[in-house]
């Protein structure tokens, strides 16, 4: 009981802080992470409680969302502590939301608990799929990226700072990230699901090139 009062306490903070963001980053996204991240844990064996809070929180870290990660993660802290979780636990989720982020792929190398595999999971699959191309769509709207450009190609082995610094197009973020997510799966559970979210993904990029090229 005491777990249910602390995440209902922790998302309603999460919900008002996200209002209204527009970039696909939103409270909605941290919804459906949460539900994700509580079905994988189920199935993986993983605390439900620490994924659950972890997945609240890790956008509230997100370096496209705020100017300064070291307040950020001190904010969450506060938050945490202030909701009654446990200082043990508190840094279980500081470590898991430090870790998860894609950062270009920067990040592919580090080894993860597996409630940190579970919450990158559920991040992950939310960026695939019908949502993750709804998504895709809003965040390059937000930022005033084209859709796409055939004389745009994409880049591979990036640091962070080519990942942020490029503007891109909607459809390069697919190759440069979106179609990449599948094979970089940790649980059994989510590669599972991957597989058909993978599969919309190029169903759609070929209706897309057949109407971009008049074929369709």
């Amino acid at each position: 009981m005491k777990e249910e009062k602390i995440l209902q306490e922790v998302a309603t903070y999460v919900e008002q802080r996200l209002s209204g963001e527009g970039s696909g980053q939103d409270w909605w996204h941290i919804v459906r992470v949460q539900q994700m991240a509580e079905k994988l844990a189920l199935a993986e064996g993983g605390d439900s409680f620490i994924c659950q809070l972890a997945a609240l929180v890790h956008d509230l870290v997100d370096d496209k969302l705020v100017a300064d990660e070291g307040l950020a993660l001190a904010e969450v802290r506060g938050l945490l502590t202030r909701a009654g979780v446990a200082a043990d636990q508190t840094d279980q989720v500081l470590t898991i939301i430090q870790a998860i982020s894609y950062k270009g792929g920067s990040q592919n190398h580090l080894v993860l608990s597996l409630d940190a595999q579970i919450v990158q999971d559920a991040d992950r699959l939310d960026a695939i799929g019908a949502i993750g191309i709804a998504r895709t769509m809003a965040y390059s709207g937000y930022h005033g990226r084209a859709i796409h450009d055939p004389e745009v190609a994409a880049r591979q082995n990036m640091t962070l700072e080519q990942y942020r610094s490029h503007q891109g197009t909607a459809i390069i973020h697919f190759y440069e990230k979106l179609l990449l997510l599948k094979d970089l799966m940790n649980t059994k559970t989510a590669k599972d699901l991957a597989k058909g979210r993978h599969a919309f993904l190029e169903a759609y990029l070929e209706q897309f090139y057949a109407e971009w090229e008049g074929k369709a």
